[in-house]
């Protein structure tokens, strides 16, 4: 049996809005489910449930800077921890050089076709900047 191996996207975009402008977005379950995913709702243990396509994943908090960055770790379908856990991290960043914002995406999982990740996070990312005018 061969152990299938995880990719790590990482991808940043220019982004002109403000930090805190971009964080609710990224961090609330009604920004997310705006430019992320059909539907998010968080249940009563704090497990995110993103919605795409019909399909349930479940995902934890597992780490965030307010107004800097976020991560969400994804859980099995009955909301336990996995070896190897999918995860996606957003980080807010700016150029000190030219005071330009941009969104850091970090996309760990199964998916190991990387011009369909890419192709994914663009048109994600583009939904997001609709969103917020940036």
């Amino acid at each position: 049996m061969t152990k299938a191996t995880k990719t790590k996207f990482v991808r940043e975009y220019p982004i002109n809005a403000s930090a805190k402008l971009i964080y609710p977005y990224l961090s609330t379950p009604g920004g997310l489910s705006q430019w992320f995913c059909d539907d998010v709702t968080v249940d009563h243990d704090k497990v995110y449930n993103f919605y795409w396509d019909g399909v349930n994943h479940y995902a934890e908090l597992t780490g965030y800077r307010t107004n800097r960055s976020i991560r969400f770790l994804f859980l099995n379908e009955k909301k336990m921890h996995m070896a190897d856990p999918s995860y996606v991290d957003f980080s807010i960043e700016s150029s000190e050089l030219t005071q330009e914002q941009f969104l850091k995406v970090t996309d760990y999982s199964d998916e190991d076709d990387t011009e369909e990740l890419e192709e994914l996070w663009d048109n994600l990312m583009q939904n997001l900047r609709e969103l917020i005018g940036g």
